[in-house]
């Protein structure tokens, strides 16, 4: 049974409306759009004051941990028009993005690559813009 993801309103909300509009303008991505889709389908939606603080929401920067390697990376959760690997600003779209949105700290995540499976787990959230009071990211 996949493991309980919780994302906060507002969160859900934008979210909602990338899907939509990117359906209706058939952006490409449709892969991604329905695992994205299936991520919130199953989501609990709570208020972005009561999140708890080792939750991965929009705009958090997340330390990963591969677990096959140890190798670490980090990551700021975006949303596509402001995905920037430079940056390290990863889209929610991206398979990683999508499969980190919701998840708390310490749970594993199975990252579908073109060469197989990469085991991550989220080690660490060192910046959650809900526990840092900023509500209108």
């Amino acid at each position: 049974m996949a493991r309980q993801i919780f994302i906060t309103e507002k969160d859900r909300e934008r979210l909602q409306k990338l899907i939509n509009e990117a359906k209706e303008f058939h952006s490409g991505s449709e892969v991604y759009l329905k695992n994205l889709e299936q991520e919130l389908s199953r989501a609990k939606i709570i208020a972005s004051e009561k999140i708890p603080r080792n939750v991965v929401t929009m705009n958090s920067k997340v330390l990963l941990k591969n677990l096959d390697t140890g190798g670490k990376m980090v990551y700021t959760l975006v949303y596509p028009a402001e995905a920037n690997l430079m940056e390290d600003k990863i889209s929610v779209l991206a398979p990683v993005g999508t499969a980190i949105i919701g998840r708390r700290e310490k749970d594993a995540i199975d990252w579908k690559i073109p060469d197989g499976l990469v085991r991550l787990e989220v080690e660490k959230i060192l910046y959650q813009p809900e526990a840092a009071g900023d509500f209108d990211l």
